[in-house]
């Protein structure tokens, strides 16, 4: 069965969202634990997130992605940027124990100029200083697409943070189709890419997957997402995507540039071609 959702804001609540992705067709989905660009999260609502969790088990839900603010960066140059991204996540952990055994995904962050060891170096200080033993969500780390100085964009990168993490076991990777298409690796040789990786992090290691469209050609070094089939990478090669059987397990989210009536149709289409 085909595990597929979409990114859903948190604005109406948490059950509102499982309700929401439930009528599209969905059943996971992806969201922001506060303001994508960063600031405090609301207070969470346990009531609201006892509802969701009853709604997700009586309609058996992949697990979710809370996806943290774009705005954090562990690598950087600047102490009082680090301090801002640790703190954020460590409160976004805590608030992640309201649903146990779910994803948090994070962009391992940009080394702004020290280089990818300082970047790399940074990223694992970071992790180790906020994974404790009682962290009862899987912590990971997304592909990247390569732009300006981001650290993860090569399989290498983000074994060596991973490599570096002493709870390692909390961790693991978000690939995102667009990404890695920009990064330089091929999804039309999909069996080589995920050889590669496997070879790299390990498949064990892979817990969820953007499913997005590129508007760039392979080995661009950008990140513009398009709608499934509507950019380089093809229908075609992301239906081989969800049917991979190493993949055909895991959640997948739509990152698409869409409305909901968009995701829908993106959803419907995809049940439709899964195997």
């Amino acid at each position: 069965m085909l595990h597929i959702g979409c990114h859903l804001s948190t604005s109406k609540g948490f059950e509102n969202m499982g309700k929401t992705a439930l009528s599209i067709g969905a059943d996971t989905f992806q969201f922001f634990t506060r303001n994508p660009r960063g600031g405090q999260a609301k207070e969470i609502n346990p009531q609201d997130v006892a509802a969701l969790r009853a709604l997700m088990e009586q309609n058996h839900f992949a697990p979710i992605i809370a996806h943290a603010p774009y705005t954090l960066n562990p690598a950087s140059a600047d102490p009082k940027i680090r301090t801002f991204a640790l703190q954020t996540m460590a409160d976004d952990l805590q608030r992640m124990e309201f649903f146990p055994g779910n994803l948090y995904n994070f962009h391992p962050g940009s080394h702004v100029g020290q280089g990818i060891d300082a970047g790399i170096e940074l990223i694992t200080e970071a992790l180790n200083e906020i994974l404790t033993p009682q962290l009862h969500t899987t912590v990971l780390l997304e592909t990247m697409s390569g732009k300006g100085s981001e650290v993860g964009s090569r399989f290498e990168e983000l074994k060596r943070i991973l490599d570096g993490v002493k709870l390692n076991g909390k961790m693991g990777v978000c690939l995102d189709t667009c990404h890695v298409n920009d990064a330089g690796y091929s999804l039309a040789r999909l069996d080589d890419m995920l050889a590669e990786f496997d070879k790299q992090i390990g498949l064990s290691r892979l817990k969820a997957v953007h499913l997005n469209d590129s508007l760039n050609p392979l080995g661009a070094h950008k990140d513009r997402h398009a709608c499934i089939g509507q950019g380089t990478i093809g229908l075609q090669t992301l239906t081989n995507v969800i049917n991979h059987p190493a993949l055909k397990h895991l959640p997948f989210c739509l990152e698409t540039p869409n409305d909901l009536a968009g995701y829908e149709k993106e959803i419907k289409l995809l049940r439709s071609l899964a195997r």
